[in-house]
């Protein structure tokens, strides 16, 4: 299940992404029309918004501001990379301690 809710939510922010990209709305003269067709969609336009990726220039009109767009991403990434890197770590610790059957 919750690999379903993160390809809906990359999904979502895909989709976003293409909407502004395909319009050029990359700075406030050029702001589109916005509005999230669900849930997952909502979550990411909030958090972009949240985190200053998207701009409203006027009521309804939005664009992306395509420096904070890449700082969030990079973030995100970031993050990634941790959890893997820790994940990665506990594998290594499972195989040198031999615990790998250990578990039911």
């Amino acid at each position: 299940m919750a690999t379903a809710a993160a390809a809906l939510t990359a999904r979502a922010r895909r989709h976003i992404q293409h909407v502004f990209f395909s319009a050029d709305a990359v700075r406030p003269d050029r702001a589109v029309a916005f509005e999230p067709q669900n849930g997952f969609e909502r979550r990411q336009f909030e958090e972009l918004r949240s985190g200053g990726a998207i701009h409203e220039s006027q009521p309804g009109r939005y664009w992306l501001d395509l420096p904070a767009f890449d700082r969030l991403t990079q973030q995100r990434f970031g993050r990634l990379r941790i959890a893997l890197a820790l994940v990665a770590l506990i594998a290594l610790a499972v195989g040198l301690l031999g615990i790998n059957g250990a578990f039911p």
